[in-house]
């Protein structure tokens, strides 16, 4: 992926939400600002403009000038600390925002002649705080809007990006969603529970809740979870797929990369649903011969 660094603006009043604290505000059990991060870990540098706050992840924190000056004045704050050709901006309330959204605005922002890129809404809006900019005219812009108008504090964002060339990436449903209200929170905590996405925000949610790095196809999990649960007993589930972990991450060691780790959990799988399925054939062998085996000494008749 393009280098780049990014800016997150955390520092609004939130006067919709009571002034809550909204970027600590949890979605699917994860403050929002850290959903945030997750989107952008690839970013060389991270500055968050805003009060600081725990994070999932190290980043350089500032705040703009006056505190509550605007995304202006938070974005010319910002970009003093960054370094990178590209700079991605963001704010901190997108439960939904995703490495894609953030690749493809990187990609747009790459074509000849732009000066960035910024993602549009499923109205046709655009999205200045999911966008990425080219940093030389960014920062060309921000100095001359200062200049005109004596302080970026107040100033809204069209007139930044009405003054450069930038490519519009069509963020989809959900992407560029963003929380001004109690009604979008509770939108969006309904959303992550809806029953095709359950699984992946709970298994993004469990990998950077423990600091995990791993890509593993969950449908071979899954399937070895069914095989255990039906080949051998239901309990046989959950305790395999963890035994498949340990195997794992004791065979790949400490210093092997995810595509490693992630090839031995497949392996530690493979070896474990063929083991259930043996145990299965094995049962429907002894059905087919009309006898149970016996178990633990109990009920077992004397010849």
């Amino acid at each position: 992926m393009t280098a780049y660094d990014v800016i997150v603006l955390a520092g609004g009043a939130a006067k919709r939400l009571g002034g809550a604290d909204k970027p600590a505000v949890r979605v699917g059990g994860r403050a929002l600002l850290d959903r945030v991060l997750a989107a952008c870990s690839g970013a060389g540098v991270t500055v968050v403009v805003g009060g600081r706050r725990p994070t999932s992840r190290p980043v350089a924190w500032t705040r703009e000038v006056p505190e509550g000056g605007g995304p202006l004045a938070a974005l010319g704050a910002g970009v003093r600390l960054t370094r990178a050709e590209r700079v991605l901006v963001l704010s901190a309330d997108l439960p939904f925002l995703g490495p894609a959204t953030v690749g493809a605005l990187l990609a747009a922002a790459g074509e000849p002649d732009r000066e960035g890129a910024l993602c549009t809404d499923p109205g046709g809006r655009d999205q200045p705080l999911v966008a990425v900019y080219r940093a030389e005219p960014l920062r060309r812009e921000l100095a001359l809007l200062a200049t005109e108008h004596g302080s970026l504090a107040g100033l809204p964002l069209r007139l930044l990006t009405g003054e450069l060339n930038l490519a519009r990436v069509d963020a989809g449903p959900h992407a560029a969603f963003d929380c001004d209200t109690w009604d979008d929170i509770a939108a969006a905590r309904a959303r992550i529970r809806e029953h095709g996405a359950v699984l992946d925000e709970w298994i993004t949610s469990v990998k950077n809740e423990l600091g995990i790095e791993l890509d593993v196809d969950t449908d071979v999990l899954l399937d070895l979870a069914r095989d255990a649960a039906h080949g051998v007993a239901r309990p046989a589930a959950p305790l395999t797929t963890f035994l498949v972990g340990y195997a794992a991450a004791t065979r790949a060691g400490v210093a092997t990369g995810p595509e490693e780790a992630a090839a031995a959990v497949a392996e530690a799988a493979r070896k474990a649903t063929a083991l259930a399925l043996r145990w299965e054939a094995e049962a429907a062998e002894e059905a087919k011969r009309g006898t149970r085996p016996e178990t633990s000494g109990e009920g077992a008749g004397t010849p």
